[in-house]
């Protein structure tokens, strides 16, 4: 079987490192926010290049609690993709504002800047722009929306670590950026992790309240806060990986371009690299009308494949009857025919010409 993503032959690559510095841990039994915890938010926030990184326990708390923190709350509206994982509107919902869907570039998947001017109003208070897939989103138009109408930029970059765009990092670009750690992504733990990062000291002694039971002192509380402390344990493993995070964004790169080498002839659409930013291909995602029977071709030689994502936010059953006018035929049409390809820094060249033999043969039977 070929897997989406390899974290065993990850972990036989770092194997040594993360067991010594587990056992160290257990050793010293430091198990909350302890040392680890400390010097990977130091590591994190120098190699993103920002003031400061606040690690948390998942992706989707990130995006929660730096909603929290830059005051967006009932009443609000957020404007955001409908193309994404649901934790990007969970967390706009957790703090009572409202979700407003508006449709994509149907080139980079992410979130069309034109379609966030159309659909601001006053009740308008953020922009959370989802860099999709390790794509950056178009920052500089969305910057100026947000410098131009006073409103809050919050990223979700939950799938882009070590991204770039114009030599700054996706998440940094905003008035604070969330991060996944879930153990698939570019830079991943083993189990769940998050990180928020920030140039505001007010927003980080926020974050760094509210991830805490609202406590600055221990047993003193001045606001209802969350228990969401990124764990010791994962904070070393996210020590080691991060050492190699470039290597591994690069290799990812590298497979993804041997993938559009050998799929370029054939008639589905491959990844798009618009020269805007630096792709991370978290994953390799393609347009094809014969999905479903690329689909069941790769399914049938035990290769990894999957739908990101079949069914667009606004379409979902817990939003579907709130949304029921909303429209995005981009959205809607590239959920219809998108699927993804096993990507990791560990695929080798010849299964990666394995994997497009078998989608070349669906097109040579039809």
């Amino acid at each position: 079987m070929i897997p989406m993503v390899n974290l065993q032959a990850q972990y036989v690559e770092i194997k040594a490192e993360v067991e010594r510095g587990l056992a160290e841990t257990i050793t010293n039994c430091a198990f909350i926010l302890g040392p680890n915890v400390q010097a990977f938010e130091q590591e994190a926030a120098a190699y993103l290049g920002v003031k400061h990184a606040i690690g948390v326990a998942s992706g989707t708390d990130a995006l929660h609690l730096a909603l929290i923190a830059e005051g967006i709350g009932a009443g609000d509206e957020v404007i955001t993709t409908a193309f994404t994982f649901i934790a990007t509107a969970e967390a706009i919902k957790y703090v009572g504002a409202t979700p407003v869907f508006v449709d994509i570039d149907p080139k980079t998947f992410n979130i069309s800047p034109a379609a966030i001017a159309r659909a601001i109003t006053p009740k308008t208070k953020a922009i959370m722009p989802v860099h999709l897939f390790g794509q950056p989103a178009d920052m500089t138009r969305i910057q100026q929306l947000c410098e131009q109408h006073q409103l809050k930029l919050i990223e979700d970059a939950c799938q882009s670590f070590g991204a770039r765009i114009n030599g700054k990092q996706t998440g940094t670009l905003g008035d604070a950026g969330g991060y996944s750690f879930f153990p698939s992504k570019n830079l991943g733990a083993f189990g769940d992790g998050g990180l928020v990062v920030t140039n505001s000291d007010t927003t980080a002694a926020k974050i760094k309240q509210l991830r805490n039971h609202g406590s600055d002192v221990r047993y003193y509380h001045d606001v209802i806060g969350y228990n969401s402390r990124l764990d010791e344990m994962q904070a070393v493993i996210l020590r080691v990986k991060l050492k190699r995070i470039d290597q591994y964004n690069q290799a990812r790169r590298d497979v993804a371009q041997l993938y559009s080498e050998l799929l370029s002839d054939l008639p589905l659409t491959t990844p798009f690299a618009d020269g805007l930013g630096e792709h991370v291909y978290h994953q390799y995602t393609l347009l094809s009308d014969c999905r479903d029977d690329i689909l069941k071709a790769l399914q049938a030689k035990q290769i990894g494949c999957a739908v990101y994502y079949p069914v667009p936010l606004h379409q979902q059953n817990v939003f579907k009857a709130e949304y029921a006018s909303v429209s995005l035929p981009i959205t809607e049409a590239v959920a219809s025919r998108c699927f993804a390809l096993p990507i990791c820094p560990f695929l080798a060249d010849d299964t990666i010409k394995e994997i497009a033999g078998v989608i070349r043969g669906v097109f040579t039977v039809n």
